[in-house]
Order: structure tokens, then C-alpha cells, then sequence
């Protein structure tokens, strides 16, 4: 055996083992990837029931938010029309107050006045009842 046979021979042996441990090690990937794929298939079978009731659940919120917003809408127009009606009141305060406020002053005083008038004239009454001791003014 020369040189060359012997370089031959362990050149091949070495390749038969490179080619033995690339053997086993594609054998490896190829159980992982198996275990891989029976793992992505329980997963999808988990996960595609939770997608369908969080689309579900979706549906429903924005049922939900459509509703609050009609509610809001409605809502709105309720208070525009509460502040219309504020308003409305008290503008015709203010004109009902300018159109009654001077005739009730007046009013009032007139009133007044009568009565003060009244009494002055039963308090003279009285004080000729007190000066003659009679109501007709004879002793």
C-alpha cells in the first residue's frame, strides 16, 4: 500500500462518518419537524374556536358601540333641545319681567298708598271719637 492508498482509505472513512453523523442529524430534524407539525395542527385546533369567538365577541362590540352611538346621537338632540327650551324660558322671563314689572310697581304703590290713606283717615275718626266720647260727635 502506498501513500496515496492510505490517504484514500482514511479520506473515505472519514466522509462514510461525515455522511453517518449527516445522516442522523437530517434523522433529528426530521422527528423535530414532525413533532413540530403535530404541534402547529393541536395549536390550530385551540386557536381557530378562540379566532371565531373573538370575531363573535367583535361583532357584538361593535353592535354595542353602534348602539351607544344612536344613544349619544339621541342624547344630543335631548340636551340641544333642553337648552332650546332654557332659553326660550329665559328670554320670555326677561320680557315677561319688563312688560309686568312697572304696572305691578305701580300697582303696589297705588296700594300702598290707599291704605295709608285708610288708616289716616280711621285714625282721625278715631281722634274726634276720643275728643267728643261718641261716635257722632255728640256730648
Amino acid at each position: 500500500m502506498t501513500t496515496g492508498d492510505v490517504i484514500l482509505v482514511a479520506a473515505v472513512v472519514l466522509c462514510a462518518f461525515g455522511f453517518a453523523a449527516l445522516a442522523v442529524a437530517l434523522m433529528r430534524v426530521g422527528d423535530a419537524l414532525r413533532q413540530l407539525r403535530g404541534e402547529v395542527g393541536e395549536m390550530r385546533s385551540q386557536i381557530l374556536p378562540l379566532i371565531d369567538e373573538l370575531r363573535r365577541s367583535t361583532h357584538e362590540a361593535s353592535g354595542a358601540v353602534a348602539d351607544a352611538r344612536r344613544d349619544l346621537e339621541r342624547f344630543d338632540r335631548v340636551l340641544g333641545s333642553a337648552e332650546a327650551i332654557s332659553e326660550a324660558v329665559e328670554t320670555s322671563g326677561r320680557a315677561a319681567r319688563r312688560v309686568f314689572a312697572t304696572p305691578v310697581i305701580k300697582a303696589v304703590g297705588t296700594v300702598t298708598g290707599v291704605r295709608r290713606t285708610v288708616s289716616r283717615l280711621r285714625g282721625a275718626d278715631r281722634v274726634e271719637i276720643v275728643r267728643t266720647g261718641t261716635e257722632d260727635g255728640r256730648r
